[in-house]
């Protein structure tokens, strides 16, 4: 499911051509329950996608197919394969044979070299990342003023929380979404949160200012509702966004890349609870509550 409130592209002489291969996000099937009873039940249509770009397999993602272009595009972009939208020339899906066709405008410099050594990851739905990203994270730095108001952090958990769903009819899938402030901008599931944050950044890629310039993170916040892995804060902030929350925890690469990055890192968010893991400071405690007063 792919949901968003933003219809701004980026400049019609960078936007790569798209297809719109939207695919089913479900299917039906029948089980039985713990009454012998035969009863019909949605589950997740996962589907598997292979990427080639300029006709070289590159990778086969697992995915639901919500928004395959927006996908592929992040994923070349998260991968640091492709530094620039106007290097794309177009991004054409066809589910009867699973694969998604890049075309750039003049090749990917040393595509052999910098995707010759793979990362076995945490996530579902993926599996690898390119290992260069690990070498690459004393680049990343993010805006070290912006703040986000604990006010602000509820609101996005409660937004969440709202929001219709996949997960909610079917199950099985992760969602991520992207803020600005308490803004809900867009709202991804996917088998994988890879692919889901994936998504986003392809997305964000595509959009643009109002005076065209292109759109960053500096005052967004991104949601997840899997774990903060290494790669899942590395994406984030490569993103440059410099809040992320998880309902979920935080595994300790993950502690470390966010130290390392500036980025604020909240995890276990449900509610009005929540822990903060990395850089309180950009944490404006303005929804503090009142301890408890113990009775005579």
């Amino acid at each position: 499911m792919v949901q968003h409130t933003s219809t701004d592209t980026c400049p019609s002489n960078v936007h790569p051509t798209l297809t719109q291969a939207r695919a089913p996000l479900t299917c039906q099937t029948t089980v039985m329950n713990e009454f012998g009873q035969m009863v019909d039940l949605s589950i997740p249509a996962e589907r598997p996608l292979t990427v080639y770009v300029d006709k070289r397999e590159l990778v086969t993602l697992m995915t639901l197919g919500a928004r395959p272009e927006w996908l592929v595009l992040g994923y070349l972009r998260n991968q640091r394969l492709v530094s620039s939208l106007a290097d794309i020339e177009s991004v054409t899906v066809d589910w009867d044979v699973g694969a998604a066709s890049v075309k750039t405008r003049s090749g990917i410099d040393h595509i052999e070299a910098k995707t010759a050594k793979r990362v076995v990851t945490t996530g579902c739905g993926q599996g690898s990342m390119f290992g260069a990203l690990m070498d690459d994270v004393a680049d990343l730095v993010l805006p070290p003023n912006i703040r986000l108001r604990q006010s602000q952090l509820q609101a996005v958990v409660n937004a969440i929380r709202l929001q219709e769903s996949t997960y909610k009819s079917a199950g099985s899938v992760h969602g991520c979404a992207l803020f600005r402030g308490d803004e809900l901008l867009l709202f991804v599931e996917d088998v994988g949160r890879h692919n889901a944050v994936d998504t986003i950044a392809g997305w964000m890629w595509l959009q643009q200012g109002p005076a065209g310039e292109p759109m960053t993170g500096e005052d967004k916040v991104f949601y997840t509702t899997g774990r903060l892995t290494s790669e899942m804060v590395i994406k984030s902030a490569q993103m440059g966004v410099p809040v992320v929350v998880s309902r979920s925890g935080m595994t300790q690469m993950g502690l470390e890349v966010a130290r390392q990055v500036g980025l604020c890192a909240i995890g276990r968010a449900t509610h009005k609870r929540f822990l903060c893991f990395t850089h309180p400071e950009r944490l404006v405690m303005d929804a503090v509550p009142e301890p408890a007063v113990a009775s005579a």
